[in-house]
C-alpha cells in the first residue's frame, strides 16, 4: 500500500476515521453469526486483523481468550492500540505489527481461524490486491472465515460522482484529494468473480452509512462478506 504518509496525516487528525475504542458494530454481527449460524466459539481461535486500525476488533477479540495480530501501516494507529491493549492488560493475548497488508505476511500457512478485512484492502492496487488475497488464503486455515467489508459501486451516486470527477489511475478507483487517498468501489460481479475465486461466499449484505467530511455528511455503501475458505 503505496499510500503510508496519507494513512499516518489520517491517524494523526483523523477526516475519516475515528479513534473509538469499542469493536465495530458489523464486525459484532459478524461474530453473532460465527457463534449463532457457523457454531464457532470465539475462544481459543487465532486471529488476523489486516488494517487494525487502533485495535477496536483486535483488542475485543482477546478479551475473548482468542490470540489476535493486527497489522496496520500507520505507526501512529499501532502505537494507540498497544497502548489499549496495555491498558486492558491483554499483551499476551495480542501483538501489533506495522505493515503494508499488500506485502508478505510474516505468519505460518494455515495459522488463522479468522481473518479481519474491515474497509482495509479498498486502499490497495491491483498487484497488492493480488498479493493480499493470497496471502490470505495461505495463512488462513481450510473452513477458516474471512470477513471483508468493502466499498460498494451499484447504488452509490457518490462514488459514481467521485470516480467521474477525480478518476484514479486504475479500474473503478477515485482520488480523495484532500487526502491523497485512493480507494476502489466493487461493483457485485466483480466483487463475487473476484472473491469467489478462492472463497465461499456464505453471505453478501449491502450495507449504507454516512461518513463525515469537511463539515458534510456522505453517504457511503458497502458489502458485507462472510467469506469461507474451502476445505
Amino acid at each position: 500500500m503505496a499510500q503510508t504518509q496519507a494513512w499516518e496525516n489520517e491517524y494523526k487528525s483523523p477526516q475519516l476515521i475515528t479513534k473509538k475504542a469499542e469493536p465495530q458494530s458489523d464486525a459484532l454481527r459478524f461474530f453473532k453469526y460465527l457463534k449463532k449460524e457457523a457454531k464457532i466459539d470465539l475462544h481459543g481461535l487465532n486471529v488476523l486483523d489486516l488494517g487494525c486500525g487502533t485495535g477496536r476488533n483486535a483488542n475485543y477479540l482477546a478479551q475473548l481468550g482468542n490470540v489476535v495480530a493486527g497489522i496496520d501501516i500507520s505507526k501512529t494507529a499501532i502505537a494507540l492500540a498497544k497502548s489499549r491493549a496495555g491498558a486492558m492488560k491483554i499483551d499476551s493475548q495480542v501483538s501489533y505489527i506495522v505493515r503494508d497488508m499488500g506485502e508478505d505476511y510474516p505468519f505460518p500457512d494455515e495459522h488463522f481461524d479468522l481473518v479481519l478485512d474491515i474497509t482495509s484492502s479498498n486502499s490497495l492496487n491491483e498487484k497488492e490486491r493480488s498479493n493480499y488475497i493470497k496471502e490470505v488464503c495461505r495463512v488462513l486455515k481450510k473452513d477458516g472465515y474471512l470477513f471483508m467489508r468493502g466499498l460498494r459501486k451499484d447504488g452509490d451516486k457518490n462514488a459514481k460522482n467521485l470516480l467521474k470527477l477525480y478518476p484514479g489511475p486504475e479500474r473503478d478507483t477515485y482520488v480523495i484529494k484532500e487526502l491523497d487517498l485512493v480507494e476502489r468501489v466493487f461493483s457485485e460481479k466483480d466483487f463475487r468473480e473476484f472473491y469467489g475465486k478462492y472463497f465461499k461466499i456464505k453471505k453478501l449484505v449491502v450495507k449504507s452509512g454516512y461518513t463525515k467530511f469537511q463539515s458534510q455528511n456522505y453517504k457511503r455503501n458497502y458489502w458485507l462478506a462472510y467469506l469461507q475458505k474451502p476445505d
